[in-house]
């Protein structure tokens, strides 16, 4: 089962505070001697040495050239970026809005071959419609408050969902069938939505199934995630995305996924479910 993703982010940073520590020792420094040498305040090697701050590429290098080993700082200034692209902040992602990050993921979506995607709280993105993406997208640009520029980011969101239809590409799409019933945009958005659908449903490469809310369940609701091919699985929380590419850990969400998608109904269990979501909208 899915330990937490950010305890993995977590293990990564510290692994690198940890290599630095350990050169701090090689080289018989201690904390005060190496912020000497580097030109810091004493408590900065101290928050690198214990993980409390992430070290720039040139404190690194410093690091290391204080330690007299200048030529492993590429390797830990690598190291240290893998382990801050795992979780990174929805508000960072967003700081200028949200259609730089749908433009910026367009390159991932095209090389993927095989997607696996659970939902438990949202319709994926790939396969929402333009009026449910925008109440989706100007719901979080609230919470978040972070810069409206929703028209243009549904617009990239469309764009990069193309994959659907275009291109060599499979989807292996999980939904909970709260998912089709929760309102995040006005109700004829929402019927457009259920419609949307039980018509992408048919299209050859697109495997949909719900889960029904009266499913005995034999793995929890988690939190939503995108399986990219078995290379990167992309985990969502409220306030960050976390990015694994660990295999172990990628293993472990495909087999969640496997478990989740036996709970699944599928074709006319799942065409049932949608279309009673779609008549309770009135």
């Amino acid at each position: 089962m899915p330990d937490s993703p950010l305890s993995s982010a977590n293990a990564a940073r510290a692994a690198v505070a940890s290599r630095l520590q350990g050169l701090m020792r090689e080289a018989g420094l201690s904390g005060h001697e190496l912020a000497v040498r580097c030109g810091w305040h004493k408590s900065k090697s101290s928050r690198i040495a214990r993980g409390r701050t992430p070290p720039s590429d040139a404190d690194v290098r410093a690091w290391c050239a204080a330690c007299g080993v200048p030529e492993q700082a590429a390797d830990i200034i690598a190291a240290s970026r893998n382990a801050e692209s795992m979780y990174v902040e929805w508000r960072q992602l967003h700081r200028d809005g949200m259609r730089r990050v749908h433009e910026l993921t367009v390159p991932l979506y095209e090389r993927t071959r095989s997607f696996r995607v659970y939902a438990s709280n949202v319709v994926p993105g790939m396969l929402q419609t333009p009026g449910y993406t925008t109440g989706l997208l100007r719901s979080i640009t609230s919470f978040q408050g972070t810069p409206d520029d929703v028209a243009e980011a549904v617009a990239a969101r469309q764009k990069r969902s193309r994959v659907i239809r275009e291109g060599n590409h499979r989807f292996a799409l999980v939904l909970e069938e709260t998912v089709l019933r929760y309102r995040v945009s006005d109700e004829a958005s929402m019927a457009e939505q259920l419609e949307h659908l039980l018509v992408v449903m048919n299209r050859p490469n697109v495997s949909l199934g719900v889960i029904p809310a009266s499913a005995r369940r034999t793995l929890w609701p988690l939190e939503a995630f995108y399986a990219f091919d078995d290379r990167q699985v992309a985990v969502e929380t409220l306030t960050a995305e976390i990015n694994l590419t660990a295999p172990g850990e990628i293993h472990t969400y495909l087999r969640a996924f496997s478990g989740l998608s036996r709970m699944a109904v599928h074709g006319g269990r799942a065409r049932a479910l949608i279309s009673g979501a779609l008549t309770a909208l009135g």
